[in-house]
């Protein structure tokens, strides 16, 4: 009888050791699900550079798809451009991907629209196309603004292309016509995209009185594709208490002319 009581007792103790186990698993798992996944990335209208005429929308998706983003910002889209065989690459993308999206256009080109898009997993709402101002006669750039629920909270997400003129005119009042533009915004905002400028460059110096940048002194270098040698392109934050956890440039030598940047943060909680 007593050894009966004794293996009652012991399978009872097993089962309860097994749902602890299970509890703090689960809990594990919860815990890495506080992620949030922003990835920037020119994606030269989908033209492989080495390459010429030729649209790969494959080739960029598969990249995206393996970076499984939350978020994706993305440089250098077209909308029906002839060019592009008048195929709207913001929407492939985003069917591909299974992913909403939003298309900010910049200008016309080659019979259709050019410019930034958006996509994400996750609700989305309040998509803004802003004309960034120019000092010397140039391609006119836009900041694409748009609000994206994280976790029950809604949060920025900022997409930009910078001038690419020789002189850094337009990228110095662009920046700071950026910095402006976004003061006023209190809750969470992440910056990126293609800056057309150096970590050591004056417009990153604008940037950084106002935004943390997810690189610092240690920025992997995102062009040319192949063998790159210069960081353009960037992921920066402010109003967000959220922790940095990775930053990766992705070694995809194929694509595009530029490498994608993907950051990891850890969501604590946010200021709105």
């Amino acid at each position: 009888m007593k050894t009966h009581l004794i293996k009652q007792a012991f399978n009872r103790m097993s089962i309860l050791l097994i749902l602890l186990i299970t509890a703090c698993d689960t809990t594990k798992k919860i815990a890495s699900n506080n992620e949030f996944t922003l990835l920037t990335y020119n994606i030269h209208h989908a033209n492989p550079p080495s390459k010429p005429g030729v649209i790969d929308i494959d080739a960029i998706c598969n990249i995206l798809k393996l970076a499984n983003a939350d978020v994706i910002a993305l440089q250098e889209v077209d909308v029906r451009t002839n060019r592009s065989g008048n195929i709207d690459e913001a929407k492939e993308i985003a069917k591909q991907l299974g992913m909403s999206y939003h298309f900010f256009k910049a200008i016309d080109h080659d019979g259709g629209d050019y410019g930034l898009a958006i996509l994400s997993k996750l609700p989305m709402k309040n998509p803004q196309t802003i004309a960034l101002p120019q000092v010397e006669k140039a391609e006119q750039r836009i900041l694409a603004l748009v609000q994206v629920k994280v976790k029950n909270k809604w949060v920025y997400i900022a997409n930009t292309h910078l001038d690419a003129l020789r002189s850094h005119k337009n990228r110095l009042a662009q920046m700071q016509f950026i910095m402006n533009k976004t003061s006023a915004i209190k809750l969470p905002i992440l910056l990126c995209g293609d800056l057309n400028s150096l970590p050591t460059s004056e417009a990153i110096g604008i940037l950084d009185k106002h935004f943390t940048r997810t690189c610092l002194d240690d920025c992997l270098p995102t062009v040319p594709q192949t063998t790159p040698r210069n960081t353009i392109d960037y992921v920066a934050i402010k109003n967000s208490s959220w922790q940095q956890k990775s930053i990766e440039v992705i070694e995809e030598t194929y694509a595009s002319d530029h490498r994608p940047v993907k950051v990891i943060f850890g969501i604590t909680h946010t200021t709105n």
